[in-house]
């Protein structure tokens, strides 16, 4: 039997809900499998930014979970999963993560990763960082996290902000190693 690339993907409390967004369509539309937490912060985020609930965009993936619940799969090394997106990822879950301060599903499922040497994706959504910040990011990259801040190219020309989002996410999809026509890639 062969099983669909799992993705778990978290939305925390960072400016940037649409990324997020974004990626859950995406990843449906290629028909992978996604597990979604989303923290209580980015809830608030989904609902200012988007003007939509957490459980509205609970629905664009396979399944949820609450982020307080640290009894599902998604605590155990067991749970076999591909990567971990947190999208956008705030400087405090990005701190918990480099610390291994596992208090809530987000922050456990991406110590699991990290533990079982699966790729972990962080989108960082923050500016102007601090040293506190860059610290965490090397510390996290020299453990073989991919840091991915949420900076879009602008060689494409966009037009809309939904360009932009797609070029960050095309970027996501291209570390996943799944193939994607979200941005128009350099030419040259």
């Amino acid at each position: 039997m062969v099983r669909l690339m799992r993705v778990v993907v978290a939305i925390t409390g960072a400016s940037g809900a649409a990324y997020g967004k974004r990626l859950l369509k995406e990843l449906k539309r290629q028909k992978v499998e996604t597990h979604l937490v989303v923290s209580e912060a980015g809830a608030q985020v989904i609902q200012h930014e988007l003007n939509a609930s957490k459980e509205e965009i609970e629905l664009l993936a396979t399944r949820a979970y609450d982020v307080n619940n640290l009894s599902g799969p998604l605590v155990s090394g067991s749970f076999p999963m591909d990567a971990m997106v947190v999208i956008p990822c705030s400087m405090k879950t990005l701190a918990g993560i480099a610390s291994g301060f596992s208090t809530n599903l987000i922050l456990r499922a991406a110590d699991v990763a990290l533990k079982e040497g699966r790729r972990l994706i962080l989108v960082p959504r923050e500016t102007p960082l601090s040293v506190v910040h860059l610290r965490n990011m090397l510390s996290l990259a020299k453990q073989g996290v991919v840091i991915l801040p949420a900076m879009p190219g602008f060689y494409h020309h966009p037009k809309t902000v939904e360009s932009l989002v797609d070029f960050v996410v095309g970027r996501v999809m291209d570390t996943l190693g799944i193939e994607t026509n979200l941005y128009e890639r350099w030419k040259g």
